[in-house]
């Protein structure tokens, strides 16, 4: 176990939902050690391959002690590398939906905060066009883009489109500086979806396959002056060919997900999302596992949240669709936060999972954090969804 320091800073300049997300994009193991002169005791996270696996903080352990630490505002963190295998684990959430779970909890005011108070404020709700209210959304950050894959820089002034919803393209972007608001057009003005900082990406997995342009889902705006990166996308496309078969299915049924999850949470702001759950759909105990990956070769996989106030039916999966549990990324959807029913005509085969994460561990640096980026924004809008339909 080495005790070298490989990052540090302050939590004034770097909040701790920010240190995660870094750590969880570049996928860290080690331990982050985290100090406070407004605390007598010190906070210690363990992280393997990004995901926090086991905390303390005073009495506080496993998540409890995780969720403490997110209402500091002021403190010193350090991260060692090291690998702490013999250490139990005590936290099964993946990173991402921890920080979101996190940030909730801030907004809702069951997290107390530590640190002098005219250094730290939050506005728990920001105003959308017509006066209503959407839940405070931080933003996302992920690790420096690999400068061999980028192709030239652009900055945009605060209010600029980016890409707009229903228009086609086919470019990758990834931001460098500045934050990028993501949002869909309703009747009642602009909806935000999310929010992007630094190292996430604008753009679909279907930028790096097809060769023709493909419709924007969502519409990107500055947020102040942004500097964004665009890539080469012909590199990343050569990668993606280079994957199994398997492996570009399991991509691409990432990419369809995140349409229907951003169609959710609109329905869930605009009051008008039906939480009846699809009829003639049944459970099977075969595609219920923890453990297993699936793709479907007949039928339809209906993926059925359970939502804070019940089960909501969050999308469905067609043919060469993967669902299940993915060994090297969370995004709060099966197995532990939904379960599956299918048609009376279902088939499924196993996926070999080991041989996917072999390949999902020889990712270059950029498109391994594309593939996290994609889930990522997938757990985030899902969160964001729950939270929209419990105003309702």
């Amino acid at each position: 176990m080495s005790d070298n320091i490989v990052f540090s800073g302050s939590l004034l300049f770097l909040s701790l939902a920010d240190v995660f997300q870094l750590l969880g994009g570049n996928h860290c193991t080690g331990k982050l050690t985290l100090h406070s002169k407004y605390s007598p005791d010190m906070g210690v996270v363990y992280f393997a391959e990004g995901n926090p696996v086991k905390a303390f903080w005073g009495k506080l352990r496993g998540i409890k002690a995780i969720y403490g630490l997110f209402g500091w505002t002021d403190g010193k963190y350090f991260f060692s590398e090291g690998d702490h295998n013999t250490l139990d684990t005590d936290i099964a959430k993946p990173m991402m939906e921890i920080v979101l779970e996190a940030s909730r909890r801030l907004d809702d005011g069951k997290i107390v905060r530590i640190g002098p108070d005219n250094l730290y404020h939050l506005d728990v709700h920001e105003t959308d066009g017509d006066g209503g209210h959407m839940p405070h959304l931080l933003p996302l950050k992920g690790p420096p883009v690999d400068y061999l894959y980028v192709m030239g820089d652009y900055v945009y002034s605060d209010g600029a489109i980016i890409v707009k919803e229903g228009e086609y393209g086919k470019w990758l972007w990834v931001i460098s500086e500045g934050t990028v608001k993501i949002v869909r057009e309703t009747n009642r003005g602009l909806v935000t979806l999310a929010r992007l900082g630094e190292g996430c990406f604008i753009g679909a997995v279907r930028s790096l396959i097809y060769g023709k342009p493909h419709g924007r889902s969502a519409t990107a705006i500055a947020e102040g002056d942004v500097h964004l990166s665009i890539l080469d996308t012909e590199i990343l496309h050569r990668e993606f060919l280079s994957l199994s078969e398997n492996f570009r299915k399991l991509l691409l049924s990432l990419d369809n997900r995140l349409r229907p999850i951003n169609d959710n949470a609109v329905d869930a702001y605009l009051e008008k999302f039906s939480r009846a759950l699809p009829e003639e759909r049944f459970v099977d105990d075969r595609f219920q596992s923890n453990t297993d990956l699936f793709i479907i070769r007949k039928g339809t996989a209906d993926i059925i949240g359970k939502g804070p106030h019940g089960d909501v039916h969050l999308l469905s999966l067609g043919v060469d669709d993967v669902f299940g549990k993915i060994p090297f990324m969370g995004f709060g959807h099966e197995p532990l936060a939904a379960y599956v029913r299918t048609t009376e005509s279902f088939e499924a085969d196993l996926i070999d999972t080991t041989a996917l994460q072999r390949e999902y561990n020889n990712l270059s640096h950029t498109f391994r954090n594309f593939v996290f980026g994609t889930a990522t924004n997938i757990s985030m809008t899902t969160k964001l969804f729950y939270q929209l339909l419990s105003k309702e």
